[in-house]
């Protein structure tokens, strides 16, 4: 399952699991006679913030050369592009100085933290096991442009991005010379673009408006790869390794440093050109 209804399913893991550190702290919020209440779950999600734009100012910096070709891209937190460690220990820092004049407060912070920290971990773990065991690549027969056929599950033997998009779609629309640029600098990975539910006059139209030229583009009339994937939004990306298992999942916008970040797993780009099915190309 990549989402839940329109949320993605690492957003619903985070907020599980800052539920669980607030529930965990209060069992340890000693009230104190004439001093105000103290409340665990407000300085959690003062933490939360902290931590997030730290983590997203910290991956920023990382990727800088990347972010600078299209600066919009920074405020577009859709992309998924943050640091974990960075934010993590930014929100630890704010909790510990937020508790510096409040003894009462440090007990409870502290032990709602490893608790939240713990059910994260736990539960990102296990919904990436998930996620491995249940999403396979769909064995569903898509259409090409050309009005042949092919199975998405028949191209294995490489790594494989699979881009879930539609032309009304506006981060679809952001994204796609981001793949574009990707699919013609990756040789060693096989970019399929899966359409969902459009006609074959609207995808052309598209991609001659939009100057874009793509290998792999399949038409999914019923929408049955967002169905086997558990996606409930576009644009949905799946990454498989090159025999097939799901090792990677992004709902959302990608950018030019988050889907690098993704394709690392997939080793270094080679000078070669990007296998491709049997399409034509866009008159």
């Amino acid at each position: 399952m990549v989402s839940l209804g329109p949320f993605p399913m690492s957003l619903v893991v985070l907020l599980v699991a800052l539920a669980i550190a607030a529930l965990v702290a209060r069992q340890f919020v000693v009230p104190l006679p004439g001093h105000p209440a103290i409340k665990p779950l407000s300085t959690f999600l003062d933490m939360l913030m902290v931590g997030v734009l730290a983590a997203r100012l910290a991956f920023v910096l990382a990727w800088w050369p990347q972010y600078l070709a299209d600066p919009w891209s920074i405020v577009r937190i859709g992309d998924g592009g943050f640091s974990i460690w960075a934010g993590v220990l930014a929100g630890l820092a704010f909790g510990a100085w937020r508790a510096r004049n409040a003894p009462a407060l440090r007990r409870p912070l502290l032990f709602g933290a490893i608790a939240g920290l713990a059910s994260w971990a736990v539960l990102g773990g296990a919904l990436l096991l998930m996620q491995q065991s249940v999403v396979k690549l769909p064995a569903t027969e898509l259409s090409t442009l050309d009005g042949g056929s092919t199975k998405l599950s028949a191209m294995t033997g490489e790594p494989m991005v699979v881009n879930l998009w539609a032309t009304w779609c506006p981060p679809c629309r952001r994204e796609m010379p981001v793949l574009a640029k990707a699919q013609e600098e990756r040789g060693d990975v096989t970019f399929v673009f899966v359409n969902q539910g459009e006609s074959e006059s609207e995808i052309r139209d598209y991609l001659r408006e939009s100057h874009l030229q793509l290998s792999n583009v399949l038409l999914d009339p019923f929408s049955s790869v967002m169905q086997e994937s558990g996606s409930r939004g576009l644009p949905t990306t799946l990454f498989f390794d090159a025999d097939g298992r799901l090792v990677d999942t992004h709902m959302g916008e990608l950018s030019n440093a988050s889907l690098a970040v993704k394709l690392r797993r997939f080793g270094a780009a080679p000078s070669s050109s990007p296998p491709t099915l049997p399409t034509k190309e866009v008159p």
